[in-house]
């Protein structure tokens, strides 16, 4: 079984590499500043394309257009933002984890997107709180931030439904979200029906609303997160 050492995780660089496996830990700097980081991790991508949503529309690249939108507005609001992919390239899942699991990150956010039901579905992992440990196992290290997560949960679901965006609350196992060693969710969009009036994914108005959501709720976590001891 493969195991994560949480504290090396949290203390080295970004690990930016393609192996198929979690590199060695490195040695750690002294006493590092703490910093407010979000990983922003697009779905899918390259010969993964995800869910036809549109002739012309796939998953694979709706995430990574949401997630270069979203980068973009929360590092105007000077957030240091890291992002799994920047393109349409293949990345598996570990390689997700890796990311951003060397970052130290104060939320984990992946993008995804369907044709099913109406704005959004958000997702965290079905796995239970455990202690966080120094060596956590690989497919199941989300388990130590299960409710830091449903907290973050919580932000997003409170700016979506201030922006009038729907949200259906789920739990789920999956990969890179039960690797992930951060407070993490899911956010899965979906079209808009409201007042028998459907806004299409495809449509930029909606997708400023999902956009501009996101960012509020990532903003009020980093403001809760500076009150932390």
């Amino acid at each position: 079984m493969r195991w994560i050492d949480a504290m090396a995780l949290a203390l080295a660089p970004v690990f930016a590499g393609a192996q198929a496996t979690p590199p060695p830990a490195a040695a750690p700097p002294a006493h590092p500043a703490p910093r407010f980081a979000v990983v922003i991790d697009a779905a899918h991508g390259g010969s993964d394309t995800g869910a036809r949503l549109a002739d012309r529309l796939l998953e694979k690249d709706l995430a990574l257009t949401l997630s270069v939108r979203l980068r973009s507005m929360l590092g105007a609001h000077g957030i240091y933002v890291v992002t799994t992919r920047e393109s349409d390239t293949t990345l598996p899942a570990v390689n997700r984890a890796q990311t951003a699991n060397h970052v130290n990150a104060a939320a984990c956010i992946t993008l995804h997107a369907t044709t099913t039901g109406s704005g959004v579905h958000l997702f965290t992992s079905s796995l239970t709180q455990i202690p966080i440990t120094r060596f956590l196992p690989w497919d199941t290290a989300q388990g130590a931030y299960a409710d830091q997560s449903l907290r973050l949960s919580s932000e997003v679901d409170s700016a979506m439904t201030h922006a009038e965006i729907p949200v259906t609350l789920g739990r789920t196992a999956l990969q890179p979200l039960d690797s992930f060693t951060c407070p993490a969710v899911v956010v899965e969009f979906s079209p808009l029906n409201s007042s028998g009036k459907v806004a299409a994914l495809s449509d930029s108005g909606y997708q400023d609303r999902i956009i501009a959501a996101v960012a509020a709720a990532v903003e009020q976590w980093q403001r809760d997160w500076k009150q932390q001891p």
